[in-house]
């Protein structure tokens, strides 16, 4: 049983998502997954126009006309939802935990999918695999994988990219959509990431919080690392500490950045103090511009 105030919590989330996906983000999430390849479709008569290259000129011998081949795309792709929820993930300083706006991507990435007739798959994962749904499709379908999303209440608090990774790699046998939303707060899932972005569209969206690169300058301040338990005490009025910080999460971004580049993954940066809609929808927007699509697998 779902308790009711986070029912209407997930009811109004599927009506805002819908209004995104039917006002700005559909045509952008379209143009910039075009389908995984070209399939023949029928044989028309010849127009003035067409490519000489699509003639069949076998039924064109039979009829005793020109007749060219038809091919259309075959749109129907996978999209896998692959998202962190470790411990870090439960923090936010803006009014949503990451977690949160997490789950709000994922929504209109899923509603504009199954709009698409694409299927949805969804892996949650901390250093363990928490929550695993199967690629489906359909409304019911989609708001089950949100319902993971905030309800889902994760063993561990520790973090695992390239475990992640390499579950989702064993379970999709096709090229297909893999779309990693984390904070990146981990290491050494490099190998993985290339192998992800090789075998498919694979997009990171990282998500930051302007309170994990600055500090407000206030008393003394408890940090707790959300996935040790290791607790310090600091002094942001301490131009040292409060440098120290920024540098750190600079240096943290910096490293993010790099190895999405390295591995050939597209990168989405999201704020929690900021609308999540206009980073996705400018990523898709240069993409589709690129004209980036990688050959069919098949």
């Amino acid at each position: 049983m779902i308790p009711d105030e986070l029912f209407e919590k997930i009811r109004r989330l599927e009506v805002r998502t819908r209004g995104a996906v039917d006002s700005v983000f559909q045509g952008e999430y379209q143009s910039a997954f075009k389908g995984r390849g070209i399939e023949f479709a029928e044989v028309r008569p010849y127009r003035a126009g067409d490519d000489i290259r699509t003639i069949d000129w076998n039924v064109s011998a039979r009829m005793d006309d020109t007749y060219v081949k038809v091919y259309e795309e075959e749109r129907e792709q996978t999209v896998m939802l692959c998202v962190d929820v470790s411990g870090s993930e439960n923090f936010g300083s803006q009014g949503k935990l990451k977690r949160e706006v997490a789950a709000e991507i994922c929504a209109v990435v899923a509603v504009s999918a199954i709009r698409n007739n694409d299927t949805v798959g969804l892996l949650l994962f901390s250093d363990e695999t928490e929550r695993f749904v199967r690629p489906g499709s359909g409304r019911r379908h989609v708001l089950r994988c949100i319902r993971e999303l905030f309800t889902a209440e994760p063993e561990s608090v520790g973090t695992d990219i390239g475990g992640a990774l390499r579950r989702v790699l064993r379970i999709l046998r096709r090229r297909s959509i893999l779309v990693l939303v984390s904070d990146f707060f981990d290491a050494g899932y490099d190998s993985m990431l290339r192998a992800a972005g090789q075998r498919h569209d694979t997009i990171g969206v990282e998500l930051q919080d302007p309170r994990e690169e600055e500090l407000p300058p206030v008393g003394l301040i408890d940090l707790t690392d959300a996935e040790t338990g290791e607790t310090v005490t600091v002094d942001p009025r301490n131009p040292a500490v409060r440098e120290a910080i920024e540098a750190s999460a600079r240096a943290r971004q910096k490293r993010t950045r790099k190895t999405l580049r390295r591995a050939g993954v597209g990168h989405i940066i999201v704020r929690t103090d900021a609308d999540y809609l206009e980073p996705l929808i400018a990523f898709f927007r240069g993409r589709a511009r690129r004209g980036q699509r990688r050959p069919s697998a098949r």
